[in-house]
């Protein structure tokens, strides 16, 4: 009997603090990604990517392979997921060990020890996708001084301008009224990250977008829709004569001069998943971005049911803590 508690009471408590992490880990089965491990850091408070991140790594994990280990925005007193708070997303260390990142943030302001990790990531050259509002993923308003507040968005355009290629700069389609309608950049549709990708459309609205570095290759223009349908005309108006860029990518010197993969969209709300093209995107970039081949054929469809909440300020569902989105 004491032989057998020695051997169940460790695994007992191995389990409850599994339970009891503030993130989720999906392990990679057979696949393509097996050894690679991608982080996903949700944290914004209007486009419910904490509903859509952990969707992306159950799928790149069970059909893919690669480790997936899914970051939130975490209430510090009740331990459940909170968008609203802007100051603490546990477990920044495991970006240590990753190979890939999906971020999907918008005004954080991490205490130095965390950023480290994202920074640490960052300036090594690895590779990373940014969505949506991760053009002006921080905002430093209280500590002022910390060595990371250059990464400010109205700092210069901060990170979203050093690193991804642009900043926040306005909405372009009308929020909430005029969906988006991804278009194939006819001059760059050989690319391998368009491989496969097609009918993509989502509920948000095309960001306005005023300059990319010319290292740049625009991937997907915005058509603003007349309406939020994906069945809605593209809107007969000067503002798509052209289209805004809503997909690119650039492989960026860093100032220690390696070479770093970057791919950004201002796509990327929860419900602009239904339709399949923006998946399939995504799982191409962790292709790339990993050094794998990107194959003809993907299965990039959630796994189970996937019923995204609308987008909204505040409206995310609460008292869900990580644990629950097993």
């Amino acid at each position: 009997m004491k032989a057998l508690l020695r051997t169940i009471l460790p695994l007992t408590l191995t389990l409850t603090a599994m339970a009891d992490d503030p993130w989720l880990v999906f392990e990679g089965k057979s696949g393509p990604g097996q050894g690679k491990h991608v982080v996903l850091i949700s944290g914004d408070e209007e486009y419910r990517s904490e509903e859509a991140l952990p969707m992306l790594g159950k799928m790149l994990a069970e059909k893919h392979g690669f480790k997936c280990t899914v970051l939130f925005a975490i209430d510090k007193n009740s331990g459940e997921i909170s968008p609203n708070e802007q100051t603490n997303i546990p477990g920044l260390a495991a970006l240590d060990s990753a190979d890939f990142l999906i971020m999907s943030l918008r005004f954080r302001e991490l205490p130095d020890a965390e950023m480290k990790h994202f920074v640490d990531y960052v300036e090594a050259g690895k590779p990373l996708l940014g969505m949506r509002t991760s053009t002006h993923a921080f905002s430093y308003e209280d500590n002022k001084q910390s060595p990371y507040a250059s990464w400010s968005f109205n700092s210069n355009g901060g990170f979203g301008k050093k690193v991804l290629g642009e900043t926040w700069v306005n909405h372009w389609g009308a929020h909430g009224k005029q969906s988006t309608r991804g278009v194939i950049e006819e001059a760059n549709k050989s690319n391998v990250l368009l491989s496969g990708v097609e009918d993509v459309w989502g509920t948000t609205d095309v960001y306005e977008v005023k300059t990319l570095p010319d290292d740049a290759k625009v991937l997907l223009r915005g058509a603003i829709l007349t309406g939020m349908k994906p069945q809605d005309e593209i809107l007969k108006d000067k503002k798509n004569e052209p289209m805004m860029p809503v997909a690119w990518v650039r492989e960026r010197t860093t100032e220690k001069g390696r070479t770093q993969k970057v791919i950004c969209t201002t796509m990327g709300a929860a419900t602009d998943f239904v339709s399949p093209g923006l998946a399939r995107f995504v799982t191409n970039s962790v292709y790339w971005g990993t050094g794998l081949a990107i194959p003809a054929k993907l299965d990039t469809t959630p796994v189970g049911k996937y019923e995204p909440s609308g987008f909204g300020n505040n409206a995310y569902k609460k008292g869900v803590k990580p644990a629950d989105l097993k």
